[in-house]
């Protein structure tokens, strides 16, 4: 299949990261399968999430399909390149026609990217996970992989300006092995399986990332739990 959007978008992508002298660490491509379905699983820290996702990929020569809000695709400048790529806009009043495309798309051997959490975590810590992509790996037939991201909260993530500065911030994406989806097993157990490994992933991504704040103004980007100034989860439940 043609990828008329999707690939110069990535090519974008890249050049701007390369711009703004991201230092990007990625380990684990290898278990994202160069062929079949499969579901692409992931903590959610930042606006910009979804495309550093889709670069794990790319060693592997996959393209990735989100699942996203659709307010995203009604947008005028992001619409035309959401649909262009083929991500999945998810109406949260109507969001059984939204897995159903991810269904099709997973039995004709894509991989479909899920945050979820839903919605990005202030706290940068893992929210509890919904069961839709476990149900998906289920009754698609296909693994779950999962994924955490760190750093990118550093460059644009809700409640706070956006950084697209020339500021060597590293990324960090660190990709696990498959997680299997029997059918024959609650789609909640799965899921606690799936978050358990998301949140062992997220944990060595952040004990392997390179820097750390520069003076206690720039602690707002660490966990409260790990002597940062971020939010605590209650504190974000609190202000909900």
């Amino acid at each position: 299949m043609a990828e008329l959007v999707y690939r110069p978008v990535i090519g974008a992508a890249l050049t701007m990261f390369k711009a703004l002298d991201l230092k990007i660490d990625t380990q684990g491509s290898e278990n994202i399968p160069r062929t079949g379905g499969a579901v692409l699983v992931s903590n959610h820290i930042s606006y910009l999430d979804f495309i550093f996702s889709g670069l794990a990929a790319l060693p592997q020569k996959r393209v990735v399909r989100f699942m996203a809000k659709d307010s995203v695709f009604r947008h005028k400048v992001s619409g035309p390149l959401m649909r262009g790529m083929k991500h999945i806009p998810v109406d949260r009043d109507r969001g059984e026609a939204a897995y159903h495309h991810a269904l099709e798309s997973l039995r004709s051997g894509e991989i479909i990217g899920v945050f979820p959490e839903a919605t990005i975590s202030p706290s940068f810590t893992l929210k509890s996970f919904k069961s839709g992509a476990a149900r998906l790996a289920q009754e698609a037939g296909v693994p779950l992989i999962p994924m955490a991201l760190w750093g990118t909260q550093r460059l644009w993530t809700k409640g706070r300006p956006r950084n697209f500065r020339r500021s060597h911030i590293p990324v960090t994406i660190r990709v696990g092995e498959p997680v299997e989806a029997p059918t024959d097993q609650y789609a909640g157990a799965i899921t606690r399986r799936l978050r358990e490994r998301v949140q062992e992933l997220l944990e060595a991504a952040q004990r392997s990332y390179p820097v750390r704040p520069k003076d206690a103004s720039d602690t707002w980007w660490i966990p409260a739990h790990l002597g940062g100034t971020a939010p605590t989860p209650a504190e974000v439940r609190e202000a909900g």
